[in-house]
Parts: structure tokens; C-alpha cells; sequence
């Protein structure tokens, strides 16, 4: 009977192993076999974020930058690409969950989600921008220029934390964009501040008499977010967009949305 119990022992331990081994195997898979044998790379967006990625009225498919940028590495991993639409104060618990394999909508590279996730090389440089009115005479090169001067910013946003920082310069806060920019162009205020991506977007797609101005502040740079631990798919991720830059495909999604390359950092004029 103790033989039994021992050789009962062996056996349920030579299990426990076993099934060890095998979670771990499973776990320790890297992210670029997985979707390599699923053939799709699953890919969370909001859905609701022009022009990165938004559901086109017409067609009722998804569009924007992202998706356009998305489908791009798919393609170049040979895979095919699924969005799962996921409001963005969610997006990040969605992709610790497995809810998909990456985030593709304009997710800051920060320090403090490096703890968390691994990111590809930067895609998307940006900086604070003026917007002036085009062909408007005035030189404002920098903040100090602004001094006794209106500057339109969108209430809440980062910009207007960063406008009411500089010392002198008056700043009117509005609803969003299609005020300030009105303003604008009413010279009801001398320049406007904006993300460099949207003023470079406002002024390829709309109507609006503008122009993008200088830069006037720190570059932020944008990456593809996924789990820890998947060096083999980091490597693959980071090969297409980096062939994607080479080759001239990442420069043509960029000017169709933007106007400009987005992948590189804009110069102060």
C-alpha cells in the first residue's frame, strides 16, 4: 500500500510537471507565432478619432491614418489585419487583457508605459504648432513673439496649459478648433495652437484661409504598444515599419492624410 502510494505520488508530480511545462510552453509563445499561425493581426482602435481612424459615413468601414498604417504591416507580415473597436479609456486594459495583439491609435510613447508594454520604433513624431492665417505678413516664430498678442487654443487641452505658461501673452480659450480657427481668420486673435498632425490635417482638408507656423515646442513621439516578453514579434513590427519608411509606402499613407511625412520630426521654421 505504501508503494502504491508512493508510485500514486510519482505520478500525479510527473503530471504536475508535465502540465507545468506544457502552460509555460504555451505562455512563453512569442507574439509573432501566434500571429503568424492565426494569419490576423488583431488590432484595437477607437473607431471615433479623425483622421487616425474613424467609421466613414459613406461606406460605413473603418478609415484614417492608423488603419491605413495598420493594414500596411499586416501586409508586410503577411497576415491579414481585424479591428476591434474599443473606447481609449479602455484601450490599454483591453490590450493587457489580450483583447488584441497591438493598439494603433496615436498611444504616446511614455516612460511610465514602458513599465507596462513594449512599443515599436516611434511612427509619429509631433509638436505643439502655430497656426497662423495664410499669407498673413506676421512673423511669430516663438511664444516671446506673442507677447500682447491673442492666442486661440482649445479649452481643456494640453495646449491650453501650455499657452497660458507663457508669460504675456494673452490667451482666449474656445470650444475647439472651428472657433478659434474662425477667429482666426477674423483676427479676432493673431495665431492658434494646435497638435502639429491636426494642423497639418485642417490645413490639407478644409476651406479655412491657414497656414501651419513654427514649432514651438518638444517633439512627442507615438509607437505601437504590445505585451512583454515577444522580442521575435518587436523585431518583426519594428522591420516593417522601418522598410515601410525605406521604401517610400509609409511616406505616401502620411501625405495622403497629412500632407507631410509624419514619421520624422518637423524643424522649426
Amino acid at each position: 500500500m505504501e508503494l502504491s502510494r508512493f508510485v500514486r505520488g510519482l505520478l500525479a508530480a510527473g503530471i504536475t510537471a508535465f502540465s507545468t511545462l506544457a502552460a509555460g510552453g504555451a505562455h512563453g509563445a512569442d507574439l509573432l507565432d501566434t500571429v503568424k499561425e492565426r494569419g490576423v493581426l488583431i488590432v484595437g482602435v477607437e473607431g471615433t478619432y479623425p483622421p487616425f481612424n474613424f467609421v466613414d459615413t459613406k461606406t460605413k468601414e473603418l478609415d484614417g491614418f492608423d488603419i491605413d498604417v495598420a493594414k500596411l504591416i499586416a501586409g508586410k507580415l503577411g497576415v491579414k489585419v481585424q479591428f476591434v473597436k474599443t473606447e481609449w479609456s479602455g484601450i490599454l486594459a483591453g490590450l493587457s487583457s489580450g483583447k488584441f495583439d497591438v493598439i494603433l491609435n496615436q498611444v504616446g510613447i511614455t516612460a511610465e508605459r514602458e513599465k507596462t508594454f513594449d512599443f515599436s520604433v516611434p511612427y509619429v513624431a509631433s509638436s505643439p504648432q502655430l497656426i497662423l492665417r495664410k499669407n498673413d505678413g506676421s512673423q511669430y516664430k516663438s511664444f516671446a513673439d506673442l507677447k500682447g498678442k491673442k492666442l486661440g487654443v482649445s479649452q481643456g487641452s494640453n495646449y491650453e496649459a501650455l499657452a497660458k505658461a507663457q508669460e504675456g501673452v494673452e490667451v482666449k480659450s474656445y470650444p475647439g478648433a472651428p472657433e478659434y480657427l474662425s477667429d482666426l481668420v477674423s483676427k479676432r486673435v493673431d495665431a492658434a495652437l494646435n497638435d502639429q498632425l491636426m494642423t497639418a490635417y485642417l490645413v490639407k482638408t478644409s476651406n479655412i484661409p491657414i497656414q501651419g507656423g513654427a514649432i514651438v515646442g518638444e517633439p512627442k513621439f507615438n509607437g505601437i504598444p504590445f505585451k512583454k516578453g515577444n522580442p521575435e514579434f518587436k523585431a518583426a513590427l519594428d522591420k516593417a515599419l522601418e522598410d515601410s519608411f525605406a521604401d517610400g509606402e509609409f511616406a505616401r499613407i502620411s501625405a495622403k492624410w497629412f500632407g507631410i511625412d509624419v514619421s520624422k520630426v518637423q524643424k522649426p521654421k
